[in-house]
């Protein structure tokens, strides 16, 4: 598998141990963190995890991503593929968070970088996940991309996304990742 994956502004590389205490200073960062669940613990715990995700990454069974600048390679956030369900019929992509240092275009790049990697080169059909009803710009910028809403609680809005709208949504878009 390709450990970087390149955008026009950012790349995504697989996380490494050294990267805990970044995670951990985003995800205990109230600026980030309002709309995710909450962590809790050390770097030390961070790393511990990270150690534990790599089995399941070695697996295939998930995928844990640093978001950096490709001007200065600075780390400007995270993403992760999990929840795979089925025989590829669908994953579910979270832990997203960009920090003050991200690129204009970083988080649509991100997410198509995502989709790009999922779709094209993991071939899953479609993508499931959940957005915080309070979250209204993120739940706008995955409605731009074709995302549909499949159930609802009080907290939460249920997405999908299938391959043939994210690659309708790349065809007009794909400027934003293509050089």
């Amino acid at each position: 598998m390709n450990t970087q994956i390149k955008g026009r502004t950012i790349s995504l590389r697989l996380v490494r141990k050294e990267d805990a205490k970044f995670i951990y200073s985003l995800r205990n960062n109230k600026e980030y963190n309002q709309h995710l669940s909450q962590a809790s613990g050390t770097v030390k715990d961070q790393e511990l995890w990270i150690n534990e995700y790599k089995n399941r990454e070695n697996k295939g069974a998930e995928y844990y991503f640093i978001i950096e600048r490709l001007d200065n390679e600075k780390r400007i956030g995270t993403l992760r593929l999990y929840d795979f369900i089925g025989n590829k019929e669908s994953f579910c992509w979270g832990s997203w968070i960009l920090n003050q240092d991200k690129t204009r275009s970083s988080a649509i790049e991100s997410a198509m970088l995502v989709y790009e990697f999922a779709f094209k080169e993991l071939h899953f059909a479609s993508c499931h996940f959940d957005v915080r009803k309070k979250n209204i710009n993120v739940i706008k910028f995955h409605k731009k991309f074709g995302a549909e809403i499949t159930n609802e609680t009080n907290l939460d809005l249920f997405f999908q996304l299938t391959k043939t709208s994210y690659g309708d949504f790349f065809t007009r878009n794909n400027k934003f990742i293509e050089n």
